[in-house]
């Protein structure tokens, strides 16, 4: 074995990294099951528990160096299906888009029914437009929306003639395309925050947008992210001595009102407030630090000293005015520093009409986004002053114009900033602003906050800038993904967000897991049996460290394991069996031809080599195209199939090579089989050529039925695309979702998705009953109460049911989007083509391809036929979800690499038996691999029915999916690939000697 010491040290390096990922998995499971028992099946509770040892620093909580925040980005993360999340509602704000459609009216009537829809909202289900309508109508029969929106953008749908009505029909129209808009740019930004598979759906009520986010640890983090418009802009500035004489007015004006007598309007009465919020001990204390910069508690004399210093300066008292110890002004647009609590007030107090007068009528202020740098408590945010120098008092210079961003950092990571680029209109605009205000600042303003205030050195040309403003990693990533995913249409706000349970509930999870377990300790019993007990135990370390391999990498690329992941390790699994199967089974030719041992083992793994190689190539072509072509299910499936070959290739060659050579040397006692299996297989002639007609009609009698039954029945698409009804219901108990489940699976005549929301004793209920019939609302929470009835107190009516136990109601839409759809389909389209090009160049001939290619196409219509011909006579669930895409996929997987391993065989044989015909020739291939395809056959089903019979209910439909489909996939590899090669060849056996290469003598000779 050559290179044997770089395998071996690869080998332990790759084994430490992966022990090194995982560890990080066992320190916080540590913590999850300790919040688990502190929380008492209660999810906030253990969320808040874990948020408190999220907010430790290192020195009370660290693994190997990190905190426990930092080990929850290590770890390997379980999907929304397995783990749970947050549940997020977003409400696009409709207002702030109306206003922008209005060129921002300054109209009266627009205005009060704007307020109105406001107030209507806060006791009405319906949308904020219908609202809206409503409201003008109310305040103004006579008034005309044609005057108001009859703006230039929307002056070729609306004329100063429309009426109302076919306004409100254009609005309805440009809010509905605002939405989708924020929907998909939503979706754009989730995607690169780092959320593997999460779900994004719109809601019945117009402009809300439901998001499931799976094992999200920073609940702040993600409101940000979600909320943020990305409204990126670029204003001028005032400096700080040109603002100060103003400030100081203000506060003489503010003063002279709080101790005048005689104003008792509102006004006074909001800045005397205002005076008295700010007489709390602690803030002045905070204030008196920050000023004298001394850290040390201020004494009684100076905290009444400071008290009488804000009674007497009322604006002076809430913000501290940016000055030297000299009192002059610093030189910065920053013009003065507020603690948190206090922002308000100094908005209030700047607001008054008096006070407002005062100040330039081009100035507006603007707080930063994060605490002021040079404050160690944290607790005190700047003041800007922004120069307005455009007519229609916008930024100069918008996010528009930016056409790429990146994080970066310095050689030292020390600073952390954002990189980005603009187009040439931006790059003019751009120039011209700092060339104007060198030895000023331009701040720089995101969503209405100043993340930075750089100071002008001298004019940027190219359009290429940074900017700077104390980020961490984080927060630059998420403001590049920000910028990149661009601007939203208007606001959005998180209407609630939630921590809920795995959607596959976790008595099913457990019992899933079990069955696992189960399958696995089966598949290394059955190589032990079969192939004895040493070869049969290398099999299974082999088969140990693969899965542990397999596991680490994906802890190490922050992969997000979902049941679509976990159909990718059994597929994983059962190639990698297969692997050792083919090793040991041409292990025991070469035995059998009367080599020795040693010799043997060589030529057996040199033998299967091109085997191995080329059909996990083929796969590994399929399992790279859905990655970079799919989304959702079907990317979490090729991550863990694409990683899983690679683990199982090294391990199936290398780690057992390794562990033979060792034993090698030791003059081990080394058998591969028992007595019962030694010769089992070994005599087989059957006529596979001969019988294909009958496996022709076969499954053009299946295929038929299907098709038919496709048109007849259809499919029974499940709530990932048609949506659902979803209700949030109270019990007085904790309840389990399995049990919930079962009891409305009678009532609705199919099974809803149940999972825990809030806590132990609240569910989350979605059913597809009647989607599509907007009547049947009544007849759905009918047939809910009737499914809980058991569930709630004795005696309680349907009416006290809706009323009292369901807390929330929405219409959700599907979560496979229609372009996530289309994305799958050209996914499995180009994968086809690239498995019918790679089987051509390694074969030499197009027939394989062709064999190969069609044989996957029976197996998938094969697969979708059975479904749509059992669905409603199965006793459990047969629904067309993200769960079949996976199971469909895993058949492909499998089917092509069943395939390629007779076609490689019978590629071996041509050579040595150019005399016989192509017939002989191909019955001898497919006998030659039959122990080898019963032998992975066996092992993967019995992993899927140890997984169907002991899995649960819930995913018992998943199991039966790959049941049929493995099943299919062996059927047609020898059955129909094999058989539509020799059809579509020309009978003159020579071509076909020309065209497929000879292997060399060392791997032809007997």
């Amino acid at each position: 074995m050559q290179n044997k010491v770089a395998i071996i040290i690869l080998s332990v390096a790759l084994f430490l990294v992966s022990a090194y990922q995982l560890s990080f998995t066992g320190a916080t499971y540590k913590v999850n099951s300790d919040a688990k028992k502190y929380a008492k099946g209660d999810l906030v509770k253990q969320r808040n528990y874990i948020d408190s040892i999220s907010a430790l620093p290192k020195e009370k909580w660290s693994f190997l160096g990190y905190t426990f925040k930092e080990c929850e980005r290590k770890q390997l993360n379980l999907g929304l299906d397995l783990k749970g999340g947050m549940n997020v509602i977003l409400e696009v704000s409709i207002e702030d888009v109306l206003k922008s459609l209005s060129n921002y009216s300054t109209d009266k009537t627009f205005h009060d029914a704007l307020a109105r829809a406001r107030q209507m909202q806060k006791q009405s289900q319906a949308d904020f437009l219908t609202l809206f309508g409503r409201a003008f109508q109310e305040i103004d029969p006579n008034a005309r929306l044609a005057a108001i929106f009859g703006t230039p953008a929307l002056r070729d749908k609306i004329n100063f003639n429309s009426t109302n009505e076919q306004v409100m029909n254009v609005l309805s129209d440009e809010v509905n395309v605002a939405i989708d808009n924020a929907f998909n740019i939503l979706r754009t930004r989730i995607d690169r925050f780092g959320v593997v598979q999460p779900n994004i759906t719109k809601l019945s009520t117009k402009g809300r947008i439901l998001i499931e986010l799976p094992g999200q640890e920073n609940p702040k983090r993600v409101r940000e992210l979600l909320q943020g418009t990305a409204n990126l802009e670029f204003w001028e500035t005032y400096q700080n001595s040109e603002i100060l004489p103003y400030l100081s007015e203000a506060n003489k004006m503010l003063k002279e009102i709080r101790t005048s007598t005689a104003a008792k309007d509102t006004t006074a009465s909001a800045a005397s407030k205002s005076v008295a919020a700010a007489d709390t001990t602690k803030k002045e204390e905070a204030l008196l630090d920050l000023i004298k910069k001394d850290t040390t508690k201020a004494s009684k004399a100076e905290t009444e000293s400071r008290a009488e210093f804000n009674r007497q300066n009322p604006l002076f008292g809430v913000l501290n005015p940016r000055v030297d110890g000299q009192g002059q002004p610093l030189p910065s647009c920053m013009i003065g520093l507020a603690a948190v609590n206090d922002t308000a007030t100094v908005d209030n107090l700047l607001k008054m009409p008096q006070i407002k007068a005062i100040f330039p009528r081009d100035l507006k202020l603007y707080w930063s986004q994060n605490p002021y740098k040079y404050d160690p408590t944290k607790t005190f945010y700047e003041l800007h002053a922004i120069k307005v120098t455009t007519r229609d008092g916008r930024a100069p210079l918008s996010g528009d114009v930016i056409t790429s961003a990146r994080p970066t950092s310095g050689v030292t990571g020390s600073e952390v900033k954002v990189d980005f680029s603009m187009n040439a209109d931006g790059a003019k605009t751009w120039a011209r602003m700092t060339r104007d205000n060198i030895g000023r600042c331009i701040a720089v303003v995101l969503d209405g906050y100043v993340r930075s205030y750089p100071n002008v050195v001298n004019e940027i040309t190219g359009g290429n800038t940074e900017i700077t403003g104390d980020f961490t990693i984080d927060e630059a990533t998420d403001l590049a993904n920000i910028l990149k995913s661009g601007k939203m249409p208007a606001p959005a706000k998180i209407v609630s967000d939630t921590v809920v349970g795995p959607t596959l509930g976790k008595e099913a999870i457990s019992s899933g897991f079990a069955s696992f377990i189960i399958a696995f300790v089966l598949v290394l019993a059955f190589m032990i049996f079969y192939y004895s007990k040493s070869a049969g135990t290398i099999a299974d370390i082999a088969l140990f460290t693969n899965v542990f391999l397999l596991f680490g990498v994906l802890a190490s690329l922050n992969a997000v394991l979902t049941l679509p992941g976990i159909a990718g390790i059994v597929l994983t699994m059962g190639m990698a069996v297969d692997a050792n199967v083919l090793i040991y089974e041409r292990i025991r030719e070469e035995l059998r031809a009367g080599k020795g041992i040693k010799l043997a083992i060589a030529d057996g793994y040199r033998r299967a080599y091109s085997a191995i190689i080329d059909s996990n190539v083929t796969t590994i072509l399929t399992g790279i195209v859905l990655y970079l072509f799919g989304q959702g299910p079907i990317k979490g499936f090729a991550t863990t199939l694409v990683i899983g070959i690679l683990t199982s290739m090294f391990t199936s060659i290398f780690i057992t090579r390794l562990i033979y050579e060792y034993l090698l040397k030791r003059n081990a006692n080394l058998t591969f089989s028992i007595k019962i299996t030694a010769n089992l297989f070994k005599h087989t002639h059957i006529d596979f050529i001969g019988m294909r007609k009958y496996f022709y009609i076969g499954s053009a009698v299946i295929l038929l039925a299907g098709i038919i039954s496709l048109f007849v029945r259809g499919l029974n698409p499940g709530i990932d695309f048609t949506g659902g009804r979803t209700y949030v219901v109270k019990f007085d108990k904790p309840v389990r979702t399995e049990d919930i489940a079962s009891s409305l699976n009678v009532a609705f005549g199919e099974l809803p998705q149940v999972v825990t929301f809030g806590s132990t004793d609240q569910v989350k209920i979605t059913t597809k009953y009647k989607i599509n019939e907007a009547a049947a609302e009544d007849e759905v929470q009918t047939k809910l109460y009737d499914g809980l009835k058991s569930f709630l107190p004795q005696g309680e009516t349907k009416d006290q049911f809706t009323s009292q136990n369901i807390r929330q109601s929405e219409t959700v839409g599907p979560v496979v989007a229609a372009d996530i759809k289309i994305n799958a389909y050209y996914a499995v389209a180009i994968a086809l083509v690239l498995i019918f090009f790679y089987i051509f160049m390694r074969f030499r001939y197009w027939q394989y391809g062709f064999g190969a290619v069609m044989s996957l196409v029976h197996d998938t219509l094969l697969v979708i036929g059975v479904y749509s011909l059992l669905w409603g006579i199965m006793p459990f669930s047969m629904e067309i979800d993200q769960a079949f895409i996976a199971a469909v996929l895993t058949v492909i997987g499998f089917s092509v690499n069943d395939t390629v391993i007779v076609f490689d065989r019978l590629r071996e044989y041509i050579p040595i038996y150019r005399k016989r015909p192509l017939k002989e020739v191909l019955n001898m291939a497919m006998n030659a691999t039959l122990s080898r395809t019963i032998n992975t056959t066996l092992t993967v089903m019995l992993t899927i029915f140890a997984m169907f019979f002991f899995g649960g209910a819930v995913i018992r439909g998943f199991m039966f999916a790959l049941m049929i489909g493995i099943g299919t996939g062996v059927y047609s590899s020898v059955f129909i690939a094999a058989m539509l090669m020799y059809d579509t060849i020309k009978k003159d056996t020579k071509e076909i000697e020309a065209k497929v290469p000879a292997k060399s003598s060392a791997d032809v000779v007997k």
